[in-house]
């Protein structure tokens, strides 16, 4: 684990490393999500985030299945019934 050390300036900003920023996929105008823990503030990508989240549901999900087209048909068979 990399680690480095920087100061929060006067308008409380901190400034990631370039290394950091590389390593992480991260550029100008990303979004970020920060987590306050214990005594630590953790910055994750709001993409991974998003990748996090696309894991956990595919293990709900069978192989092969298509979750837009399983909501495409859902609202086509609503649409009917109204």
């Amino acid at each position: 684990m990399e680690e480095t050390k920087v100061r929060v300036n006067e308008n409380g900003r901190v400034v990631i490393p370039a290394s950091f920023r590389q390593a992480l996929g991260i550029r100008a105008g990303d979004e970020l999500v920060l987590h306050l823990g214990v005594d630590e503030l953790r910055i994750t990508t709001m993409k991974h985030r998003i990748d996090q989240a696309k894991k956990l549901v595919r293990r709900h999900v069978k192989p092969g299945t298509s979750l837009v087209d399983e909501l495409i048909s859902e609202r086509r068979r609503a649409a009917k019934r109204e």
